[in-house]
């Protein structure tokens, strides 16, 4: 197999497309991300930290993820649907989140479509229907799609079902997340770890 140049060699010898000198990304590199996510609370998860990292870095959004599992009900959609204007003020008032109040507004709505796509085929269902015939095979970081047209298309097929703070680039971003597209770079030890897609 070539080789990508642009791989991160960790302390343990494995190459990384990214994350190799921080334990906390270097573990969810290789435990979680591209490994298939498809039941609802999961996507539902994934897609409202994707939301949440939107011009930060994906290291905050970790080292925050326990305080958004506590604040936001474990990322029940049903739960989060009911929330009101006294958990927007809680939540704007947990400095273990990032208190931005049209994230946290959108958190809210998405679930409440989220719950409303329960009449159809459900939240993981739709995002997986999305899947592509082919995956990047990126040499480079360079060669690493920010969109592709079923990120675009997906993108307004939430937005059409009430979904906030999902463009285009932060559905190949969940995409990629979960395992929907590999975008591992060519040679990482996670690279077809999905089982969906060959090495």
């Amino acid at each position: 197999m070539t080789v990508s140049p642009d791989l991160e060699i960790g302390p343990d010898g494995l190459a990384r497309s990214w994350g190799s000198s921080d334990p906390l990304l270097r573990d969810y590199y290789d435990t979680e991300w591209g490994m298939p996510v498809r039941d609802e609370r999961g996507v539902f998860e994934r897609l409202s930290l994707e939301a949440f990292q939107s011009g930060l870095s994906w290291l905050t959004i970790l080292r925050k993820r326990p305080a958004f599992r506590d604040a936001f009900a474990g990322f029940d959609p049903e739960a989060v649907a009911a929330f009101d204007g006294r958990d927007v003020s809680r939540l704007m008032a947990d400095a273990g989140i990032v208190r931005n109040r049209l994230k946290v507004d959108a958190t809210i709505a998405n679930a409440r479509a989220t719950v409303a796509l329960r009449e159809a085929s459900g939240l993981g269902d739709l995002v997986w229907s999305y899947h592509p015939e082919a995956t990047p095979t990126p040499m480079s970081w360079a060669e690493v799609p920010a969109v592709s047209p079923e990120s675009v298309a997906l993108a307004k097929r939430l937005k059409r079902e009430g979904f906030l703070f999902v463009g285009p680039t932060t559905m190949y971003a969940l995409m990629s997340a979960l395992g929907i597209v590999d975008t591992h770079l060519m040679g990482s030890h996670r690279r077809g770890c999905s089982g969906l897609w060959p090495q």
